[in-house]
């Protein structure tokens, strides 16, 4: 599938250019979040990122050929966050729009794969969700499922308030529009300092987003069966 659904892809190494963090070590060996938006997290497996803030895990089915997709529905994309006074309705209903956007435009600009409304032969689906996430130090239960308006406010974890890292947890799932056979799944994950110094704004958060969507996108489109 990977040369219809790379409309999506972008580089990784150039979407996200993050600083080094000082609990990645602990990042890296974290279990893999469930947050319940894909069907089998069992069939994801890790793959190697070059940032010490991402983590990247992966699904694709080795049943399917890929050249078969010629078509994609885009589902409207899921935000894990309701309006609050901090969040305004606006704010959410600008970044849904801002990342369905982006979607449509990388399909768009290479022209080889079509957008359609409908299932059909041929039609994939695509689905993605930012579950919003926090990963806690001091917890049994490593991850908190959190809105992602706590992640846009970087003033919620400040001067000690909580032992938690902000976190920004992007999932993606590749269906047959027909059959409703999984065809891929991704999940990555970017925790640390560094995604706390960005994710202080409404616009810094779309902006990160964006990039991580597509880096989601690309990593369950990839064609290479994960064996599983």
């Amino acid at each position: 599938m990977m040369k219809k659904l790379n409309v999506l892809l972008v580089s990784f190494a150039a979407a996200i250019t993050l600083a080094a963090c000082s609990n990645a070590p602990r990042l890296a060996t974290e279990s893999m979040p469930r947050s319940g938006f894909l069907p089998d997290y069992n069939l994801l497996i890790p793959i190697a990122s070059s940032d010490k803030d991402t983590r990247i895990w992966r699904y694709r089915t080795s049943d399917v050929n890929p050249n078969a997709y010629k078509a994609v529905i885009l589902d409207p994309i899921y935000l894990n966050q309701n309006a609050t006074k901090d969040v305004s309705l606006d704010v959410i209903n600008q970044a849904k729009a801002a990342l369905q956007a982006s979607m449509i435009e990388a399909v768009n600009s290479r022209g080889n794969i079509q957008i359609v409304n409908k299932p059909g032969p041929g039609v994939a689906r695509i689905s993605v969700g930012i579950t919003g996430a926090e990963s806690s130090a001091n917890s049994l239960q490593p991850w908190n499922f959190t809105p992602i308006g706590l992640a846009m406010n970087a003033a919620a974890y400040a001067g000690g308030v909580n032992a938690k890292t902000p976190a920004l947890l992007v999932e993606s799932k590749i269906t047959d529009s027909q059959t409703k056979q999984l065809l891929g799944e991704g999940l990555i994950t970017v925790q640390g300092e560094s995604f706390r110094t960005n994710a202080g704004s409404a616009d810094s958060f779309i902006a990160m987003a964006k990039k991580v969507v597509r880096s989601a996108l690309e990593t369950s489109a990839n064609p290479t069966p994960t064996g599983k």
